[in-house]
């Protein structure tokens, strides 16, 4: 009869202790940062173009030692020199930070595009995982890449005879690159949340982006452009970046550093938050 009573009494305080633990819906059950969630998403995106490595870091690198031998052929005979150093070692930086915008944007606005094409958009907003996480594993991976492809194209133009590419202002290598590879990376995100299809983005890297790094000061100083065209160059947001990594190999640049860091910092922090912006609201990714 004890026993009887014993287990009458547990079974009947079952659903009181069920509904003790039980989580109301709404209620947040991860009330920090997930990193978990964080660090799976970014090993899975890092993972992703590893393993086409060969078209997503060493294609590139051999684009960019392409444009190395090209120019220096074409443009650096005669001992030329530019901001007094001779025009390989002026050209090798501005192609590495270059290479490194343009695998950073490559990357960041692949994974929700294909994501939107191939109907597997659902494996990123289902997730338990913020916006901000969200946001922040795309924007790590894009940086990774383009870190990776940088100090690939740096090793080889270190042992590429007649260029010089000893570093001389390490924290301005990091600082420029890291600010740069960041800011093309939210721009990437952005991009992807707007793109429908390839084409879309191709548009962007055609016709923004390609022309953006290219007539940013990587293969010229503006020193020799017209005052219109400097006033150009100035407004455009890459050439700050080019300028600032290739002090940290030359410690000269053709402008203010710490006007170029204040700039590129803000853009940032206007991009991040816009960013954010449009992942929080799902615009054109939730229906």
């Amino acid at each position: 009869m004890n026993n009887q009573s014993q287990n009458g009494d547990s079974v009947a305080n079952a659903p009181l202790i069920t509904s003790s633990i039980r989580v109301e819906p709404g209620i947040t059950v991860i009330r920090n940062v997930n990193w978990p969630g964080t660090k799976a998403l970014y090993l899975k995106e890092v993972r992703r173009f590893m393993k086409v490595q060969l078209q997503t870091v060493w294609a590139p690198s051999v684009t960019t030692l392409l444009y190395l031998v090209i120019f220096t052929v074409a443009l650096g005979g005669g001992n030329r020199t530019v901001l007094g150093v001779p025009f390989a070692d002026f050209i090798a930086p501005g192609l590495i930070v270059m290479g490194m915008l343009n695998a950073s944007f490559a990357n960041s606005s692949f994974s929700l595009l294909v994501g939107k094409i191939q109907g597997t958009l659902i494996d990123y907003l289902m997730p338990p995982i913020s916006t901000g996480e969200l946001l922040f594993a795309l924007v790590a991976s894009s940086v990774t890449r383009a870190c990776m492809l940088g100090f690939a194209v740096w090793l080889a133009m270190a042992l590429w005879p007649g260029v010089h590419v000893t570093p001389v202002h390490l924290w301005a290598i990091l600082w420029f690159g890291l600010l740069g590879a960041s800011l093309l990376a939210f721009m990437g995100v952005m991009t992807s949340i707007w793109a429908e299809k390839f084409d879309h983005a191709a548009a962007v890297t055609n016709f923004l982006i390609a022309p953006l790094t290219l007539l940013s000061g990587t293969f010229y100083s503006i020193d020799r452009l017209l005052p219109a065209f400097q006033v150009i160059s100035h407004a455009n947001p890459f050439f700050y970046i080019i300028s600032g990594f290739r002090y940290g190999f030359l410690a000269a640049a053709d402008t203010d550093i710490a006007v170029g860091s204040v700039v590129l910092l803000v853009l940032n922090v206007v991009f991040g938050a816009a960013t954010y912006r449009l992942l929080r609201t799902g615009w054109k990714l939730k229906a």
